[in-house]
């Protein structure tokens, strides 16, 4: 979501101020000049990966907009100068990568005969663009050869289960029913996806100047993306290749493959998974990602090293206890920096291969590195509580002078008044201390009552960036542990004195809308409440949801006991809702599949508790990835608020609109 781009509410886990209306009814008010407005979103911009070339003089990034007309995200390829200058349009396409000697970018964009294509544009005054791939299914993960002559990706190679059957023939001119899909895999679809058995992504490799697709790998295994050895001669790659795959959890290797052909090698044998390896610039070391294996809900990644065929593996983060992301080894060799999570914060660390971590930056930002030249020149994209996300760059020897070198949104944010975001720490249960973040809508006044929008975010496998033991604390107690540290961040923000006590509101999606769900069945404190794609009813979701883990995430399976299941499931407490709640889902979502909603809206219907049931088209988990859904998700909620004033379930005496929610009682 843009920074500050929520409704003037107070939002913790994020708490929101919500300006309160004393409008006559049926009355409507006009936005202030200096506020944003729901519309303002239309008009909002991102950017994501960027890469600079190899001499360092330039930077080609992905830049996204809102299509109005189609409701949808596009993209396109822009570049400029390494100190921001010259920003300019390049090509449709996105995923962009440099040649090695710089003279080209491979980048994916529609093509021909259909869907996404491997293209490559030569980055001289001419500007040839050459499609050069001409493929059944999209590819991903594009991957320049050292020598710049091939292109690596990954790509869906169809295996799908069929039965020969003695069907006898149909008459001349029926239409009969197509065959059923047989299904025969644990994990056979996912979220954003659909169906999933079609087949398993394979690793490829191209000529760079167009050509036949050669497969390097095979067989019912999934294939991570790829990197290149700095020889040419092989990639590396994570998988896991081995009879019971599709059984294991939280299970994988590091292999490599020949290019020249033959069967990958597995370089990693522990149990427990091993992701993402990176060769260092010599080609003698691979950096993985991983741990050993452990039944925990949570275990960040720790950073290791081995030798290039595999030997000598050893750790380099356990003091650390975040999980490192984006993989980048200083270019002479010496350390890997990477990414990581902290206290809600992300900042580029860097390891020595004797296991010394020190940050490189600081700050309370977002901060995604994505490439650092050999003189020291970092680029990535950051974004903060007032600033949303742009391209930033820094020299890693002078971190703390970091220059923010596009401003994509300055157009839509030039003039307004924005809310302000206050860190907040508190006690809760146990004595663990939680962290979540005020956020009070613009010309606050400490002196009038606001009322209160607890919004809880997704998961719900425990909050990143604070350690393992943190994240692995609700272990087979979520979401009851989860309700006592919301409720003492709602008591805290409280005590503050500048809240409504009578209008309380809670609303979250996902991991958020189970927590809803199962605040509203243990306590009446709040005045309305939206429970968005959630999970009522662990029992029925564990089989129906994109995949087995679940199964994992209880101390025995639903046969063998079902009364943990029942007792963490928020319909087994609707008897005691007292609270209007609405719920949102998407009708193809297969993450919290739909009946997860309906059920926990028959039963609130059957109790004569105020509901709603919202079903957005067109929308897989989440209710927003859509423009239009977006704007909708937000003043549905809104208005589901505006409603009801509390106590519970008492309505409002006034009518309001959005557009009148921009001022103080």
């Amino acid at each position: 979501m843009p920074a500050r781009f929520r409704a003037p509410f107070v939002c913790v886990a994020l708490l929101a101020i919500l300006p309160s209306v004393v409008q006559a009814q049926g009355s409507r008010a006009t936005p202030a000049a200096n506020r944003l407005t729901y519309a303002d979103y239309l008009d909002w911009e991102d950017v994501q990966s960027p890469e600079l070339s190899p001499d360092g003089r330039q930077i080609i990034y992905t830049r996204r907009w809102i299509d109005k007309q189609n409701d949808k995200w596009e993209s396109s390829l822009w570049i400029m100068n390494a100190d921001g200058s010259r920003p300019r349009f390049l090509t449709k396409g996105g995923n962009a990568r440099w040649s090695p000697d710089g003279t080209r970018i491979a980048f994916i964009a529609p093509g021909e005969p259909s869907g996404a294509q491997i293209w490559v544009r030569y980055m001289d005054a001419e500007g040839a663009t050459t499609q050069i791939t001409r493929l059944p299914d999209g590819p991903s993960d594009i991957e320049w050869a050292p020598d710049g002559k091939s292109i690596a990706f990954r790509m869906l190679v169809p295996q799908r289960e069929t039965w020969n059957i003695p069907m006898p023939a149909a008459p001349k001119g029926a239409k009969w029913t197509e065959s059923p899909r047989v299904v025969t895999k644990v994990d056979y679809r996912a979220d954003r996806q659909g169906f999933t058995d079609d087949g398993f992504r394979q690793l490829f490799v191209v000529p760079a100047d167009g050509g036949t697709p050669r497969q390097l790998t095979s067989g019912a295994f999934e294939t991570g993306a790829a990197r290149w050895m700095p020889d040419g001669k092989s990639l590396v790659f994570s998988s896991l290749r081995r009879a019971d795959a599709e059984y294991a959890w939280r299970e994988s290797e590091v292999y490599t493959v020949a290019v020249s052909g033959g069967e990958p090698r597995a370089l990693t044998t522990r149990k427990g998974p091993d992701n993402n390896p990176v060769p260092s610039p010599n080609g003698q070391l691979i950096a993985y990602t991983g741990y050993d294996s452990t039944d925990a809900t949570w275990k960040d990644a720790i950073l290791h090293v081995m030798n290039a065929d595999g030997s000598n593996p050893r750790a380099l983060t356990t003091a650390l206890d975040r999980s490192p992301q984006g993989i980048m080894w200083a270019t002479d060799g010496s350390g890997i920096y990477f990414n990581a999570e902290n206290e809600g914060a992300r900042n580029l660390m860097f390891v020595s291969l004797t296991g010394q971590v020190r940050p490189v930056t600081k700050g309370a930002h977002v901060l995604s590195v994505a490439d650092i030249h050999a003189s020291g020149l970092a680029v990535g994209t950051a974004s903060d509580p007032l600033l949303p996300n742009d391209i930033v760059t820094f020299n890693v020897r002078t971190p703390a002078s970091i220059a923010r070198l596009t401003n994509v949104n300055g157009d839509v944010l030039t003039g307004k008044q924005l809310a302000t975001t206050e860190e907040v720490w508190y006690p809760s249960e146990g004595g663990m201390k939680i962290q979540g973040w005020i956020v009070k809508p613009a010309g606050f006044d400490p002196s009038k009552k606001y009322p209160l929008m607890l919004e809880i975010h997704g998961g719900p496998r425990g909050s990143t960036g604070y350690g393992s033991a943190f994240g692995n604390a609700i272990k087979n107690a979520y979401p009851g542990k989860d309700f006592d540290d919301l409720m003492a961040g709602v008591d805290t923000v409280i005590n503050r004195g500048y809240i409504d006590t009578k209008r309380l509101y809670v609303f979250g999606c996902s991991g958020g809308g189970v927590l809803t769900s199962w605040i509203v069945g243990h306590t009446d404190r709040f005045a309305a409440a939206s429970a968005n794609c959630p999970v009522t009813n662990w029992l029925s979701f564990v089989g129906t949801t994109d995949g087995p883990s679940w199964y994992h995430n209880f101390a025995k399976y639903p046969w063998e006991d079902p009364s943990e299941h029942l007792r963490r499931s928020p319909l087994m407490y609707v008897g005691n809702v007292k609270t209007p709640t609405m719920l949102m889902t998407g009708v193809l979502d297969l993450r919290t599949p739909i009946p997860q909603t309906e059920e926990y809206y028959q039963a609130l219907k059957m109790r004569k508790v105020p509901t709603a049931m919202l079903r957005f088209n067109n929308e897989w988990h989440g209710t927003s990835s859509t423009p239009s859904n977006w704007l909708r998700t937000q003043l549905y909620l809104r208005s589901w608020f505006e409603k009801w004033q509390g106590p519970a379930g008492t309505p409002m005496t006034t009518t309001t609109t959005m557009q009148q929610m921009d001022g103080a009682r």
